[in-house]
């Protein structure tokens, strides 16, 4: 009979994990399982932005422009930063606002979550709900984003590179990560 590895974390979170990158590198999904290995909420950016606006992310984009939206988001960021405990998964542009950035430096344990630009392609391939990647080449988008967007990624409190692993894989260096940083 197979047993799966268990995952410890002897150390209680004490704030709100918050993960941040590219669209597509795989926050929602790591979050989401996060929550579950640490017993605590899960909480998407995007779909709160999408609940306080009453649209989805892309209307917003279209109807209002970016920095509109990016003023909504910061306000969103900022309610559930100081929010209660949780895993949190940031909309890819959330890092990018100095506010929110500060916020989370006092009220979360930030994760950048590295993924590869092929990981990011591959798990943005082809859906429409990302507006920025809704163009004929999505691959040059995110490379131009990712290098005007990494100097603000790499602020986060913890790194995690990644390409083409198992969710599995990543979430125990997700977790040892964590345990180090509590323990520093």
């Amino acid at each position: 009979m197979y047993k799966s590895k268990k995952i410890y974390f002897p150390y209680p979170l004490t704030k709100t994990l918050l993960l941040v990158g590219m669209p597509g590198a795989g926050k929602t999904s790591l979050g989401k399982r996060l929550a579950n290995i640490f017993n605590i909420p899960f909480t998407d950016s995007d779909t709160e932005i999408e609940i306080a606006a009453g649209g989805s992310c892309g209307d917003i984009f279209k109807l209002f422009g970016e920095e509109e939206f990016r003023r909504g988001e910061e306000k969103i960021m900022a309610r559930l930063l100081n929010g209660p405990i949780c895993v949190l998964s940031s909309g890819g542009g959330s890092f990018l606002s100095e506010n929110t950035r500060k916020l989370a430096k006092e009220k979360a344990v930030s994760i950048f979550v590295d993924a590869s630009i092929n990981t990011i392609i591959r798990n943005t391939s082809g859906r429409t709900h990302r507006p920025m990647l809704n163009t004929d080449r999505p691959d040059l988008v995110i490379k131009d984003l990712m290098g005007k967007r990494r100097p603000f990624y790499e602020q986060a409190d913890i790194t995690i590179p990644y390409d083409n692993e198992a969710m599995g894989q990543v979430l125990r260096r997700i977790v040892s990560r964590i345990n180090e940083y509590a323990r520093n």
